[in-house]
Parts: structure tokens; sequence; C-alpha cells
């Protein structure tokens, strides 16, 4: 296997420009089309009716006018019809990122499609599969890849800014003992990561650090979450260098609501929700300004109850819907930017406060794998496990229906 993709490095003088974005106007029903890109899924309208796959998005079927029109995720297979080379635009955005390859891509599933073409990609006919991603703005777009399973957006100059690819990045972890901590810096620096920062409450025990002297990219420095002056003086040390952050912090106690006294509770609440809460502060406005750079990402490690409380654990589910509702107002917040807010919603973790818990878990190693595919595929949204993909479909299908479920547990 190749070695991962480097970045270039960066200049430490160079004044980065200030940050543009791609088009933002969508109409409400292609709004469909991001709902799912933001999960990493190729999805298209489908008619109910007559069965006609349409792109673009539209409120009727152009073929029997129903408005029955659901959303089904598509293999992405096609042909290359005919592509483009664009020299010149007047957005600002494309502006800077000429020459742009375009092509018209003929799907197996009948419609055709207007997409970023990679440079990989042989001169047509050729076979592709076209992929949804994200661009800097939050909104789906296509990008055609060749059909070898091999290529990635990261390969290619234009898309790879579809991507958070941690090759070549400078990455802070929050928690290093958190149990998906260890596990995912040996990931990141397997991805390419250029440093990564671990932070940790002090005092550190030896068994704590341990992990991380095997990962010649680590460097551990003190982060505790709850203390505003260790967040703050973190941010001051490292804040103009970061380029992922990635919020590993929990406090986690299998409570339910009506179990007596609140102190579990407060210390959630003040590492899951306060310790984000004081971490934006700190960090988001260095990363905000760095993201005119590209590639900068900001990840939240929440849990799939806080879509849902799960009463065995009902004080941590609400700590973590608190947490969700906050990660979706910082995405909105730093949208503008074009800094991108990935928020990964695991199911049960193999971890001390689960144990109690039946399996299936995720294991951390999997959890980890999952947050650096979702950096690399440029998603937004991560249900890893097999609790929380399926818990994800019943809260889609019925959440009232879910709620009672896991009530009778």
């Amino acid at each position: 296997m190749p070695p991962p993709r480097r970045a270039k490095p960066k200049h430490p003088l160079r004044r980065f420009p200030t940050p543009t974005l791609p088009p933002l106007a969508r109409s409400r029903v292609a709004l469909g089309l991001t709902a799912f890109a933001a999960r990493g899924v190729f999805a298209l309208q489908v008619c109910r009716d007559c069965g006609t796959v349409h792109y673009p998005p539209q409120e009727a079927c152009r073929h029997c006018l129903s408005a029955r029109l659901d959303w089904r995720p598509q293999d992405g297979a096609g042909e290359v019809l005919s592509d483009t080379v664009l020299r010149h635009s007047n957005e600002l955005y494309f502006r800077a990122r000429v020459p742009l390859r375009l092509g018209s891509v003929r799907l197996d599933a009948g419609p055709t499609a207007i997409a970023f073409v990679h440079g990989a990609c042989a001169a047509p006919p050729a076979r592709v599969r076209l992929h949804a991603a994200l661009d800097r703005g939050g909104a789906a777009v296509l990008a055609a890849l060749p059909d070898d399973e091999v290529t990635t957006m990261a390969d290619d100059r234009v898309l790879r800014e579809l991507t958070n690819d941690p090759a070549g990045r400078k990455v802070l972890i929050t928690d290093g003992r958190a149990a998906v901590a260890a596990p995912l810096a040996r990931a990141l620096a397997a991805a390419g990561a250029d440093l990564i920062y671990v932070g940790m409450a002090e005092p550190w025990p030896p068994a704590a650090v341990a992990p991380y002297a095997q990962i010649p990219e680590a460097l551990v420095r003190p982060l505790d979450v709850t203390d505003s002056e260790s967040v703050t003086d973190l941010a001051a040390e490292i804040g103009g260098k970061v380029d992922i952050l990635i919020n590993t912090a929990e406090h986690h106690r299998p409570r339910g609501i009506l179990a007596r006294g609140t102190e579990s509770a407060r210390a959630e609440m003040e590492v899951n929700y306060f310790g984000l809460l004081r971490l934006a502060h700190s960090f988001a406005p260095g990363m905000r300004a760095r993201a005119a750079d590209g590639a900068v990402a900001w990840v939240n490690v929440l849990s799939i109850f806080a879509l849902t409380n799960f009463p065995p654990h009902g004080t941590f589910s609400a700590s973590k819907a608190a947490a969700h509702s906050l990660a979706q107002g910082l995405r909105a917040e730093l949208r503008g930017a074009g800094l991108r807010v990935v928020n990964v919603y695991p199911g049960p973790i193999e971890e001390e406060w689960s144990d109690m818990l039946p399996p299936p878990k995720i294991a951390p190693a999997a959890l980890a794998a999952a947050v650096v595919a979702a950096l690399r595929d440029g998603v937004e949204d991560v249900y890893p496990g097999d609790v929380a993909q399926d818990w994800l479909a019943r809260w889609r299908d019925n959440p009232k229906a879910l709620e009672r479920e896991v009530a009778e547990r």
C-alpha cells in the first residue's frame, strides 16, 4: 500500500487570504441531496409510482407528475459522456481554483448529471463512480472518480478541498485518557498526520502517557476541559497551529434520571457540554481564521443516545443531547468560514462505563477508523457501529416509537 499523500508544508509567515465560499443557493428540495451527502451517501429521488430516477432534485416526477418522490441510495455507477476544463470563472471561490475539470455523467440508473471529474479519470467515454460530497459551504456537490474503488478525492488537487484528509495536518485530541484517544492517535499517524497534540489533565500517570510514547507524531499537552484557564493556555500555545480538533472529552456514568444526587449529572454536563463550549470559545476563532487555508475541521465525538434518551443512562444521554444541540450551533457559526464541523454518534463503546450493556458494542479502534474515514471523505454526520446504525434507522422512521421501545427495555 502506498504511503499517505502529504499536504504541502505551510509557510509560517504567509498571510492566508480571506475565506471564500462556493455559491450557497439551493432549493429546499435539493437539501435532500445534502442530507444524504452529509452521511457520505449518494442518493437520488425515485418516483414511488413509476420508478423514474430523478436528477436534479424536483417537486414532481417528470414522467408521471406524481409528487411522491422518495430519496433512495444509489451506487453511482455511470459513464462520462463528455468533459471540459474551466479556465476562468467570475465566482471568487472558483477563480482561485481554476483550472477545473467538469463533465457530463450518464448514470446507469437513468439521469445525467454535471460533476467535477477527477484528474485520474480517462477521457470520455469512461466508466466512473459518482460520489456526493459537501463543499466548503456545506452544500452537496457531485464528483466523478475512476471506477477502481482505490482512487480517492484526496488524490486530486480540486477534489481534495471537499475532504479534510489528515495527511500533513496538525491535530488536537482533547482527552488522551478517553478509550478512543490512543487508537485515534495511531490511526491519524498512519493516515499521515504531521503532528498530533494529545490533551490530558494533570497529573499524568505513566500508564496514561505510555501509549503515546510509541507514536512519534504524538505530543502530550496539559488540557482540562473543565478548567477555562487550562483551555485558554493551550489555545494560546497551539491554537494558531491546529488544523483539526477532535473533542474526545467525555464523562459517562450509568445513572437514570431518578437516581438520587446531582453530582454525576453535573460532572457530565461540565465535561460533555460546558467542556465543548470552553473549547469553542478558545479554539474556534483561530481555526476560523485558519480555514482560508482549507482542510480545517472540528470533530465532536457525541453519542447515539443524543438523539433519543436511553433511560438506564439518562443523565449521560441528556448531556450528550445538549452537546448535540451546541455542536449544531457551532456548525452554523463556523460554516461561513468554510470550517467543517463533524459530529460522530457512536453506539455503546467497549469501555468500563458500558460494561453492563449487552453487545454489540463498538471497539475504540473501529470508532477511530470511522473518524479518520469521515475526515478523508468529507462527511459531516457519522454513525459508527451496529447499534448506532439501527438506532438511526428507527429514529428516522418513527422517533416516538423509538422513544417508547427503549423505555421498555
